[in-house]
């Protein structure tokens, strides 16, 4: 994981200058802005590898920005971990369900962040793009744009298609409706949220009866993909 570009937003500048030496000594290279506004600039102009984004913020909140870089088509993909000094369950879920990939509340060891930060960066860029992904008889190969399943084409929408890839390169964690709406439709683009369980259901379908269990419904939250019963 070394090399790989880490942005810091914090206003306070202590606590930036200690998770950037944590970070250098562990080989990270480190950018750091104080307010949301800096933060954008720098996503925009560098593309960091992942954010370290702190929940309160003298200007745009953390969250807030979260929320706009998630609806980005240019910036949704890169991992962002909510620093808080907020424990309560309620903000950390709030956290997840922006967006963010994963959250630390303060104060935290540098070891601790060091940890979670390579956690998330080998669950969100482990996988290539350009890689044919094959879960069991279930394969789905990005160049071609095709799904087999046990050899046999299988056939789908381009929705249910899109929809089936973010879950196989997104595997076992469990995403709201609003959340696949941003990350498959865009977040630019206004669908209804129960529309999700439309293409849903039409995935199942098409994956039939060998595959549909895998694509779960996680009650209160949303889905998941998962070949764990």
């Amino acid at each position: 994981m070394s090399g790989k570009t880490i942005l810091i937003v914090d206003d306070e500048a202590p606590i930036r200058e200690m998770v950037a030496m944590a970070l250098e000594m562990a080989g990270y290279q480190c950018l750091e802005a104080a307010d949301a506004k800096q933060a954008h600039s720098l996503v925009v102009d560098n593309r960091p590898d992942l954010i370290l984004l702190d929940w309160m913020l003298p200007d745009i909140s953390g969250i807030e920005l979260a929320r706009r870089l998630k609806r980005d088509q240019l910036t949704a993909e890169i991992p962002i971990i909510m620093l808080t000094a907020k424990g309560e369950e309620d903000h950390k879920i709030q956290g997840l369900e922006t967006g963010a990939d994963d959250y630390i509340t303060k104060p935290f060891s540098p070891r601790e962040l060091a940890a979670r930060l390579k956690a998330v960066l080998r669950r969100t860029q482990g996988m290539d793009e350009q890689s044919t992904i094959v879960v069991k008889g279930l394969e789905l190969d990005p160049v071609s744009h095709r799904v087999s399943i046990d050899g046999n084409p299988a056939e789908m929408g381009p929705t249910e298609y899109r929809l089936l890839q973010f879950f196989l390169t997104h595997q076992e964690r469990a995403y709201s409706r609003g959340q696949l709406l941003d990350q498959v439709w865009g977040g630019n683009v206004y669908v209804e949220e129960r529309t999700v369980d439309v293409h849903i259901r039409r995935l199942r379908k098409a994956l039939g009866s060998g595959y549909e269990n895998y694509i779960q419904t996680v009650r209160g939250t949303g889905y998941r993909f998962s070949t764990k019963s």
